[in-house]
C-alpha cells in the first residue's frame, strides 16, 4: 500500500475504536448498573491508553510525512490525522488514560451529588478532573494558553480573544432586550399532568418528523440527554417530566439536530477522522436551528398545537397565537437547558468565565460554588438556593469538557448566519412549517452543512453555505425581531 493507503486504514481502526468507546460512554448514562462505575472507569481508561498509543504511533509521523492526498477529501483526511498525531504526541499516554478513567469515574460522583445537593461530596473528584486538564492544556500549549489549547477540542480554529470580543458584542443587546421584555406580562405555562408515555411517543413524532433515522438510531432516557456516534449507529436520549413536556419535546429536537447532522454526512466518509461533525460549534448551529429557528417558528408551533391537544387534551392555552408565546416564554431560572433563548447565551456566557478562571488557576474548585452563586446574581438577579440549581447542574466539567461550553453560543451565532441563508432561499418555509414538515430546511442544512462532516474547517464551512464570514449580527437581529413582536416591544 501506499502511505496514503497505510495511513487511513490506521485511522478507519482508530476510528472504529473511538466509537466503541463512545458506545460505553452512552451505556453508562443509559443502562449501566450503579455499581459498575469503578469498573467502567477502568475500561475506559484502558480504551484511552489503546487510543492515543494508535494515534501517537511513530508510524503516523512516518506515513504523513510521505503521504499524498489523491483529492481535497483526502487533503482534509491528512490535515485531521496530523492535528490528532501532534496532540497525542505532546501528551503522555498515561495522562491520556487517568483522564478517561478520573472522568469517568467522576461522571457517576456528579449525578449522584447532583441527585443529593452534595457538594462536598464531588469538590474532591472535580479538583481532580481540573488538576488533570490543567497538565493536559500546559502540555498542549506550551509557552501558549492552555485554555485554548484545550478549547481546540472542540472549536479548531477558535480564538479565545475572538470569543471574548463577540460575546462582548453579544452581552448589552441581550441584556437590553431581556430587561424589556421581562417588563412586560408573561404568557402563561401549560397547566395540567403530561403523562411520559404520549411525551415519549410525539417525541418520536417529532423526530421522524425532524428526519431521525431510526433504522440506524434510537431514543433513550437520561438524567442529561445527548447524542452519541455516527454514521449507521447515532443515539440520542432525552428526559420527561409530567409538568412539562417541552422539557422531552424540545430536548428531542435539539439531539435530533446532532444526530441527523451525524447520519448526513457522506457515507464515503465513514469511520474515517472526516467522518464526524466538523466541530462542536457547527454540532450545535445544527441543534439550536432545529429547535429554535424551526421548532419554535410560530408556522411550526401552530401545528404543534394540534398534535399536543390530540395527545394530552386541553393544555392550559386557549388558541395556537398564545401557545407560540409559551412556548417562547422569557422566564429568568437557574437551569441552562430549559432556558430560553434570551436567557441562554448568558448562561454560557457566565460559564465561560468562569471555566477559564478554573483552568488559569485564578479560581480554586473549593470557590466555584460561591463564584457561581455570585455571577449567578449579578447576571439574573436571582440567588441560587441549591446546588442542583448552580455549579452542579451540568454534567460538563464532571467528564473534563473544559472549552466545550463557548461552543454553545458559537453554535447560536452560526444558526443565526444559516437561519438568515434559509429564509433567502426558502420563501416558502412557514408554508411547510405550517404542516409540521420542516424537511426543505434540513435538506437545505444536509447539502450545505452536514454532508461535509470534516472536510471543511469551521469558519470556511459557516461561510460557503451562508456567503457571509460568521457574525453575531444576524442571531441578534432574529431575537430582537421575534421577541419584539412577541412583547409589543
Amino acid at each position: 500500500m501506499t502511505a496514503f493507503e497505510s495511513l487511513m486504514a490506521h485511522a478507519r481502526r482508530t476510528a472504529a475504536l473511538e466509537q466503541v468507546a463512545g458506545r460505553l460512554g452512552w451505556d453508562q448514562e443509559t443502562v449501566m448498573p450503579r455499581g459498575a462505575v469503578e469498573q467502567r472507569a477502568e475500561e475506559m481508561g484502558a480504551m484511552e491508553a489503546v487510543l492515543h498509543a494508535r494515534r501517537a504511533d511513530p508510524r503516523v509521523g512516518a506515513w504523513l510525512a510521505e503521504a499524498e492526498p489523491p483529492d481535497a477529501a483526502g487533503a482534509a483526511q491528512l490535515r485531521l490525522i496530523r492535528r490528532a498525531h501532534e496532540r497525542a504526541v505532546k501528551v503522555p499516554e498515561d495522562l491520556a488514560a487517568e483522564i478517561a478513567r478520573v472522568t469517568s469515574r467522576a461522571q457517576g460522583i456528579w449525578a449522584a451529588a447532583r441527585a443529593a445537593d452534595d457538594p462536598a461530596g464531588f469538590l474532591p473528584v472535580l479538583a481532580e478532573v481540573v488538576r488533570l486538564r490543567r497538565e493536559e492544556g500546559a502540555a498542549l500549549a506550551g509557552a501558549g494558553d492552555p485554555y485554548e489549547a484545550l478549547l481546540q477540542d472542540y472549536e479548531s480554529g477558535a480564538r479565545v480573544a475572538e470569543l471574548r470580543a463577540m460575546f462582548e458584542a453579544m452581552r448589552p443587546r441581550l441584556a437590553t432586550l431581556r430587561a424589556a421584555v421581562l417588563e412586560r406580562p408573561a404568557p402563561p405555562a401549560l397547566s395540567g399532568r403530561f403523562d411520559a408515555a404520549h411525551q415519549r411517543a410525539l417525541a418520536e413524532e417529532l423526530a421522524r418528523a425532524f428526519g431521525y433515522d431510526l433504522a440506524r438510531g434510537r431514543i433513550d432516557t437520561a438524567v442529561h440527554p445527548f447524542s452519541s456516534g455516527s454514521g449507521a449507529d447515532v443515539r440520542i436520549t432525552t428526559r420527561t417530566d409530567p409538568a412539562d413536556p417541552f422539557n422531552c419535546l424540545y430536548s428531542t429536537i435539539h439531539e435530533v439536530g446532532h444526530a441527523t447532522y451525524e447520519q448526513r454526512i457522506d457515507p464515503a466518509l465513514a469511520l474515517t477522522p472526516a467522518g464526524q461533525g466538523v466541530s462542536m460549534g457547527v454540532h450545535e448551529s445544527q441543534s439550536r436551528i432545529y429547535e429554535n429557528q424551526l421548532g419554535r417558528s410560530r408556522a411550526f408551533t401552530g401545528w404543534l398545537f394540534a398534535r399536543m391537544r390530540e395527545a394530552f387534551g386541553e393544555v392550559g392555552v386557549p388558541d395556537a397565537e398564545a401557545f407560540h408565546a409559551t412556548v417562547n416564554r422569557v422566564h429568568p431560572g437557574f437551569i441552562r437547558t430549559e432556558a430560553d433563548e434570551l436567557h441562554y447565551n448568558l448562561h454560557i456566557l457566565m460559564r465561560f468565565d468562569l471555566e477559564r478562571a478554573l483552568i488559569a488557576g485564578d479560581l480554586s474548585v473549593a470557590d466555584l460554588e460561591g463564584a457561581w452563586d455570585d455571577r449567578f446574581a449579578a447576571d439574573f438577579g436571582q440567588q441560587v438556593t441549591r446546588p442542583s440549581e448552580g455549579f452542579l447542574q451540568d454534567v460538563h466539567w464532571s467528564v473534563g469538557l473544559f472549552g466545550y461550553f463557548p461552543t454553545y453560543t458559537l453554535g447560536n451565532v452560526y444558526a443565526g448566519c444559516l437561519h438568515a441563508a434559509i429564509r433567502r432561499d426558502l420563501p416558502a418555509l412557514d408554508e411547510d412549517l405550517a404542516r409540521g414538515d420542516p424537511s426543505a430546511a434540513t435538506a437545505w442544512l444536509a447539502e450545505r452543512v452536514q454532508r461535509h462532516g470534516g472536510v471543511l474547517e469551521p469558519r470556511d464551512l459557516i461561510m460557503r453555505a451562508t456567503g457571509e464570514p460568521p457574525s453575531e449580527a444576524p442571531l441578534m437581529d432574529y431575537l430582537e425581531t421575534k421577541f419584539g413582536a412577541l412583547y409589543g416591544l
